[in-house]
């Protein structure tokens, strides 16, 4: 069946690109593409990566174990806390637009009377 316009099919088998010809299976495609590069490739940076890193916390004399106790003390704390944590968010916030918005307001209106 033809279109009447076009004197084209009215359902054409689907065009593919040179690169969608080519593409790999779809789980190295989104391998690769999670791990953004070749999977050991990557791998092999994040040894190097880790090992540089290590020594340089070794030498510091940071453990493994004094990084994890410090995220835990860190987030009993912030629990702890509770809703003081939010009292003092909002007074950080209302000092801070207390000079903000002022500054903001007399750059826009400069911006106005300027144009």
């Amino acid at each position: 069946m033809l279109n009447e316009t076009t004197d084209r099919p009215l359902l054409e088998e689907p065009r593919w690109s040179r690169s969608q010809a080519r593409a790999t299976p779809m789980a190295e495609n989104s391998l690769t593409r999670f791990f953004g590069g070749a999977p050991l490739a990557v791998l092999g940076r994040l040894l190097v990566v880790s090992l540089i890193v290590g020594a340089v916390l070794m030498w510091l004399e940071i453990r493994p174990g004094d990084i994890i106790y410090g995220v835990d003390r860190f987030v009993r704390r912030i629990w702890n806390m509770g809703f003081a944590a939010f009292h003092d968010l909002l007074q950080y916030i209302i000092a801070g637009a207390i000079i903000v918005v002022p500054v903001w307001l007399v750059m826009r209106l400069l911006a106005v009377r300027g144009r």
